[in-house]
């Protein structure tokens, strides 16, 4: 019951701004994160053997951070916009779409889900859900299995010893998050392995980097089918199907190509020489498989069958990491960067002056109940005041309601009570 106050007073600019068509052109895009709300009263003492009057909060610690706040953790949703060609491909009021107020560090994934469930009841779309790796920790079942089943497809960043090869699914390699051929060179594969943030986030300076980066695609299963209701797709070898995009022995032995006449390639043509197989890249498969080759039973999944199957949660304990572009690539920047910046924005907003969040002189009442209804109403506020800044800065004017014809008003004889705007006289 608590939380539903709480979402009541959260979602109710929401529901304004759907009413006015305010979020009509945004695709579902959304960034979940979680920040400090420090609480007023003091942080129990070891020296002293004291505990805290607020029970019921915590310690918060940010990426990065050795020194926590004491306080509340706040889960907030923000209605995010990706990019493409370094261009926001929407134009909407970034509101806060969920609030959801726990003990300091606890339950990050499930309050995250619970946010994005109310969005289901406002028929809203679903797009890209960014979340950096206090999302990507999470047990599957927490947090990725329910915003898949949702339809939401997943961006997520990874710490440093979770970088490169994860672990392998029916034979497929899956390398940072997608699952691609087992024959993948180890240099491609292991491109990320072991490299630091500082690495990561210099990686426009690094072109090796790069190269290796984008050498990964064509080993990358394809995309098939899906995802259907429950988040279930379906991937293809990159050897298979009528655009292959990559030449594999061990593919072509079991599943042999029709022969067909040698065709001409107008060199001239930048797109016929591409398709050729000949320009693709090839799997080089180990020298005891040429001198003996296995039998398919011998083989991996993925390469006996053209295609395979994956439900939420197939990947068990290496679902967390299952993600839905290739991490560090053109596509994978355009929706992480733009959409964790939304969120830290929205972050910040909420603690700037106006609001301030950061401060808990505003929130003095101790308890998560009453902490929660004071830190939903301080983001009403903040959504009410988004709504207002949007629409000054985009010239954007409130509907004008058609007015009911309600026929036209009795007249009252004169000197009524409803003419002379007097009461009645008494006795």
């Amino acid at each position: 019951m608590l939380q539903q106050v709480s979402d009541a007073f959260v979602l109710a600019p929401v529901r304004h701004a759907i009413d006015r068509g305010w979020l009509k052109s945004w695709p579902g895009d959304v960034g979940v994160d979680m920040t400090g709300v420090p609480a007023w009263h003091h942080p129990p003492s070891d020296h002293r053997d004291l505990g805290s009057i607020e029970t019921t909060a915590g310690w918060h610690f940010s990426a990065g951070d050795t020194e926590g706040v004491f306080g509340h953790s706040l889960t907030l949703a923000v209605a995010a916009s990706r990019r493409s060609n370094g261009q926001r491909i929407s134009r909407h009021p970034q509101l806060a779409l969920g609030a959801v107020l726990d003990t300091g560090g606890k339950r990050p994934g499930p309050n995250a889900v619970h946010a994005l469930q109310q969005l289901q009841h406002l028929g809203l779309p679903t797009g890209v859900l960014a979340a950096d790796r206090a999302y990507t920790d999470q047990k599957s079942e927490h947090f990725q299995t329910h915003t898949r089943r949702l339809g939401y497809q997943l961006a997520l960043d990874y710490r440093q010893e979770h970088r490169g090869i994860q672990g392998t699914h029916h034979g497929a390699l899956l390398i940072d998050g997608t699952l691609a051929c087992p024959l993948t060179p180890a240099p491609t594969a292991t491109a990320t392995t072991g490299l630091d943030d500082k690495q990561i986030r210099e990686i426009d300076t690094n072109e090796e980097l790069k190269k290796r980066i984008a050498a990964r695609e064509p080993f990358h299963l394809k995309h098939k089918q899906g995802p259907d209701h429950t988040g279930t797709i379906r991937l293809q070898c990159p050897a298979a199907g009528t655009s292959p995009s990559i030449t594999c022995p061990r593919f072509n032995r079991l599943h042999p190509p029709a022969r067909t006449a040698p065709v001409a390639v107008d060199l001239t043509d930048r797109r016929a020489v591409a398709a050729h197989s000949a320009a693709k890249p090839a799997a080089q498969i180990p020298q005891a498989e040429r001198l003996h080759p296995p039998t398919a039973k011998e083989l991996p999944r993925i390469c006996r069958q053209p295609t395979i199957t994956i439900h939420p949660g197939d990947l068990g304990k290496l679902d967390k990491f299952r993600q839905d572009r290739p991490y560090l690539s053109d596509a994978w920047h355009d929706v992480f960067k733009p959409i964790r910046a939304n969120n830290e924005g929205l972050n910040g907003r909420g603690k700037g002056h106006r609001v301030d969040l950061a401060e808990p002189k505003h929130r003095l009442a101790h308890g998560r109940a009453a902490q929660t209804i004071l830190v939903a109403l301080t983001i009403c506020t903040l959504n009410l005041q988004i709504l207002h800044d949007w629409k000054h800065t985009t010239g954007t004017t409130e509907p004008i309601p058609a007015a009911e014809d309600k026929g036209p008003s009795p007249i009252a004889p004169a000197g009524s009570p409803a003419a002379t705007g007097r009461p009645p006289p008494t006795g």
